[in-house]
């Protein structure tokens, strides 16, 4: 789904990855991760999308940037991203931008 965000400006995390063969728990712990964020003060949406060669995108949209220094230091958090660098992922890299304009479209 595309996620429903405030007029400008916010903040997006853009998180992408390369995955590991197999699922290793993944699935849950990407899920948990997701309503926990979900959970956080400042957390506006969320959209994701992997492909079947293991490349993933999720962006997180974020009220300000100490919404989203809360979020990665979360403790529940912080353990799930260790465990993606130690087991799920090949290679990630997270980006951070302010969102200053935005389109949208509907049918």
């Amino acid at each position: 789904m595309i996620a429903s965000t405030p007029q400008p400006s916010y903040y997006a995390v853009i998180f992408t990855s390369l995955r590991t063969a197999g699922d290793q728990g993944y699935a849950e712990a990407a899920q948990r991760m997701l309503d926990l964020a979900r959970e956080q003060p400042g957390f506006l949406g969320v959209e994701s999308a992997r492909g079947d060669d293991g490349l993933g995108i999720t962006v997180s949209y974020w009220q300000d940037e100490a919404a989203i220094l809360a979020w990665k230091q979360h403790a529940e958090h912080s353990e799930i991203r260790e465990r993606g660098r130690s087991t799920w992922y090949e290679t990630c890299q997270t980006r951070v931008c302010k969102v200053e304009r935005a389109y949208r479209f509907d049918r």
